[in-house]
Parts: structure tokens; sequence; C-alpha cells
């Protein structure tokens, strides 16, 4: 028999009528927008099965654009986060499209940043407020938020994986999980690491300034 958290039974603290398509959507904004360091200029949140079909009655919309803009789920700006936007001159769409084999709750951001850089996140929320990010930049990965995290992007080279885990040893960050996914041999890599410990931001110049090939580095604390 499948053991329930008591999470899952009686839900999150939130403002709306869904923890999948309120409380959910609003915690994989935040992480989209965390992985843009909340620098938005523009995004199109292209929304899949039941996210498409419910997202204006359920209030998904405004949980979506309330995690880009750091807002919780428990807060009362999440009903007026559409307005925040617009007032913050933020671009957004909203786009109802069929993302293939996936969750009926999922969304891609595809965000513009003030530098022009993009980003692509795809991510599902999977029942009772919990989420699960697929995929990043067009590369499949898998986490879910529950953690403090750290994702690098890099080239696929040998010992940038010991000398990443050695800065957290450093740091004295004990790991609790770590994936490594890569598109080919020597070519573009994503690791991701879920830590018992919350991580110092300090960290991401570390890896940057003593790590060769290392391209991104990612922090997510608390969601």
């Amino acid at each position: 028999m499948k053991d329930f958290s008591v999470f899952e039974i009686i839900g999150p603290k939130m403002i709306g009528p869904s923890s999948s398509h309120t409380a959910g959507a609003a915690r994989l904004g935040r992480i989209a927008g965390k992985v843009a360091n909340y620098d938005i200029k523009s995004v199109k949140f292209v929304l899949h099965g039941s996210f498409a079909k419910t997202y204006r009655g359920h209030g998904t919309d405004r949980a979506l654009m309330a995690g880009i803009l750091g807002i919780k789920e428990s807060d009362e700006r999440l009903r007026d986060s559409l307005s925040i936007a617009d007032e913050r001159g933020i671009e957004y769409e909203f786009i109802e499209d069929d993302l293939g084999e996936v969750h009926p709750n999922t969304v891609k951001f595809l965000i513009e940043k003030t530098n022009g850089e993009k980003i692509e996140l795809i991510g599902s929320s999977i029942g009772g407020g919990n989420i699960k990010v697929v995929e990043i930049n067009s590369l499949k990965l898998e986490f879910t938020g529950q953690y403090p995290t750290l994702i690098t992007r890099h080239l696929d080279h040998p010992g940038i994986i010991a000398k990443i885990t050695k800065i957290l040893a450093d740091y004295n960050i004990n790991i609790a999980f770590m994936s490594v996914y890569r598109q080919s041999k020597g070519q573009d890599a994503f690791m991701v690491i879920e830590s018992d410990n919350e991580l110092n931001p300090k960290i991401i110049d570390d890896i940057k300034n003593s790590v060769k090939d290392v391209k991104r580095v990612y922090v997510i604390n608390s969601i």
C-alpha cells in the first residue's frame, strides 16, 4: 500500500481552488523564475492537457505568473499577478498546445531575459502541490524542488563532477541525490544535485571560477 504524506492528504496552504492547478503551478513558476534569476523581459506559457483546458477557471494563469514573479501560492498577491506583471512591463502569453507524452498538468516556459538570453523549462504539477521539472534548455532531466538543488550545465569532460562535489564538501554540503544527464559524449551535460543543506549562493561563483567548461550554475533553495 502506498504511504501518503500529510502534505498530500490535506494539501498546501494556498490561494485558489486546486493544489495541482494553483499551488503546483506557482511552484513551477518559481523554479523557472529562479533559473532566470527573476530577470524576466517576456515569458510564454505553453500549456498542455488539463492545464490548457482549465487554466483560466482554476487560476493556473495567475499562479504561473505569480511564481515567475517570486510570489508564493499562499500570498494574496497571487490573484493580481497578471496586473503586477503588466505594471513591471513584462510581456506574456498563454498558449494551448500538445506537448506530447507528458503529464496532463504540464507547462513549458519560454523566457527571455533582459539581456536577450533565452531559457526553456518544462515541468509538471503531479498532485497535492508536488511538482517535477523534466527539461531545461532541451536537455531532459528530473528534479522535484523538494530539496535544495544545484544544477550545472557543463561540457562532458572527465573530472568535472569530482571538482564540483569537492567544492560542495568544502561547504560541508551533504548530497542526498545526484544525477547526470548528457546529450552525447563530450557535449553539453547537466548535473542535478539535491542536498540536505541550504546552498550558499557563493557556491555559484566558486564553481564558475574554479571549474573549467562549466557554462551555467543554478542554485534553487526553498520554493
